[in-house]
């Protein structure tokens, strides 16, 4: 059993936070004693699958509703499953567009080291839009396409 306390440290999230989880119906087993919340392994699992759903970009009420849905039983399984295929896909949307924003990133590094060499932009200007070194060439498309 874990205090509120001791989750809040496991995962860098505020106690306020987690009392509002709770408020929410978030953790529909969580034990007290004495008062106090008591955190057992279910709870920290329970707690991953929230971080991991907020990451992804579902709002608490969604979350919410998928916790409704496991109290429910086997037969919310395919809005379950249904739910982190969505997810998934969101996760990989935004993961292609962070790839095109660091790639983005990655071409201005090199193109102001580039300046800074030659002490002025117009070499690198040159090169564009498409005779960058093969390496920067890359980088520059990802950072340009549509």
């Amino acid at each position: 059993m874990y205090t509120i306390g001791q989750i809040s440290e496991m995962f860098h999230l505020p106690i306020s936070t987690l009392r509002y989880y709770d408020r929410e119906g978030l953790f529909p087993n969580l034990q007290r004693s004495g008062g106090a919340r008591r955190f057992t392994d279910r709870e920290i699992e329970t707690l991953r699958v929230i971080e991991c759903l907020k990451k992804s970009g579902l709002e608490i009420r969604d979350i919410k509703v998928f916790m409704e849905w496991c109290s429910m039983g086997s037969s919310t399984y395919p809005r379950r499953l249904e739910l982190f295929v969505r997810q998934e896909e969101a996760v990989r949307e935004e993961m292609r567009r962070l790839e095109k924003t660091l790639a983005m990133i990655r071409y201005k590094r090199w193109y102001y080291e580039q300046a800074m060499k030659d002490g002025n932009e117009d070499g690198v200007r040159a090169l564009l839009p498409d005779h960058l070194p093969e390496e920067i060439q890359k980088l520059y498309d990802l950072a340009n396409e549509e």
